[in-house]
């Protein structure tokens, strides 16, 4: 992780505790599901060993970006 991105995760669950009901560190689950569930899931054949993953801002901004404007769809996820 780029430090810019960690900021990017903790500012993302800092807005979405802000729009909905304030569930503290729990948020963090579900932006880090969100944030990490391609590679964790969908995409782990395609993943070289031997080459690590970098998270980034832009992809922080990027997979969390229908999370924290849709305020709907964030007070039904944990």
């Amino acid at each position: 992780f780029d430090d810019d991105a960690i900021d990017e995760i903790a500012q993302a669950a800092f807005d979405i505790n802000s729009g909905v009901e304030n569930i503290g560190a729990r948020r963090l689950h579900t932006v880090m599901s969100k944030l990490l569930n391609e590679f964790l899931f969908d995409v782990p054949d395609k993943i070289s060993n031997d080459k690590p993953i970098k998270i980034t801002k832009a992809m922080v901004k990027e997979k969390l970006h229908d999370l924290v404007k849709n305020k709907d769809l964030s007070e039904y996820i944990l």
